[in-house]
């Protein structure tokens, strides 16, 4: 049977890259999936099937959240899997970085993923059942020179996961993070070069990860694969930074 079979997942920024990946691998292990996206058109597109409703959705606003779990309920009846994944950049040094730049990361990435995170738990806690997880940064970790935006709140996210964990863990509603390295995406291959064969040559492995290579290890704990694993970060880095 698949790993997935019979479950609904919820999984934001889902058009493209790692949550894409996601998406697709929680399909192939018999999921049905709310994508929730600013571009739902890109979603739906690329995820053709009468198993996936892709909805607009500003992880920043509550109610666009909220939305995304009133599709899952109506449509599909029930929401066992949350997936935070949903963000953006706004790199740029501490001296040039505008308090918009900042704001805008903080909102989208740590806000976003607390308004999914309690509001998946809501209704899982009902359930008494449901795995939520959040998608943080091996620059959460160790902190990237020009984004202290972007590591801020990605090691919010994980302490937001560690929180929400214990909350929730009596309830059967496990909570866990996943940091990520240099995986290939439309986000990482834009930047320079320069920065790519840098960021390269501290990678053990030798090569970048690819989305579905973070979407196995969501697919892992989005199952009962990792039922008595709560509150934990799994690092998928190809060693760097170990």
């Amino acid at each position: 049977m698949a790993l997935l079979e019979g479950r609904v997942a919820v999984v934001t920024g889902a058009a493209q890259g790692i949550g894409l990946a996601i998406a697709t691998t929680f399909l192939r292990e018999g999921a049905r999936v709310v994508v929730g996206d600013l571009n739902p058109d890109a979603a739906a597109a690329a995820l053709d099937t009468d198993k996936v409703r892709a909805v607009r959705c500003d992880v920043t606003r509550a109610e666009d959240v909220s939305a995304l779990f009133d599709t899952a309920l109506t449509e599909f009846g029930g929401v066992d899997i949350m997936v935070n994944n949903a963000g953006i950049t706004r790199d740029a040094s501490m001296r040039k970085m505008t308090e918009d730049d900042f704001d805008q990361v903080i909102s989208v990435h740590l806000k976003g993923t607390w308004h999914g995170t309690r509001l998946a738990a809501d209704i899982m806690r009902e359930q008494n059942r449901g795995s939520i997880v959040n998608i943080s940064s091996l620059s959460g970790k160790v902190g990237m020179a020009g984004q202290t935006n972007y590591s801020a709140a990605k090691a919010g996210i994980v302490g937001l996961t560690k929180a929400a964990a214990k909350e929730v863990a009596r309830f059967n509603v496990r909570v866990n993070a996943i940091q990520p390295g240099l995986i290939r995406s439309p986000m990482t291959t834009a930047m320079p070069e320069k920065v790519w064969d840098q960021k390269m040559a501290e990678i053990p492995m030798s090569r970048a990860g690819e989305p579905e290579e973070v979407a196995g290890v969501a697919l892992f704990l989005a199952s009962d694969l990792s039922s008595y694993m709560t509150g934990t970060t799994l690092e998928v880095t190809g060693g760097r930074f170990m």
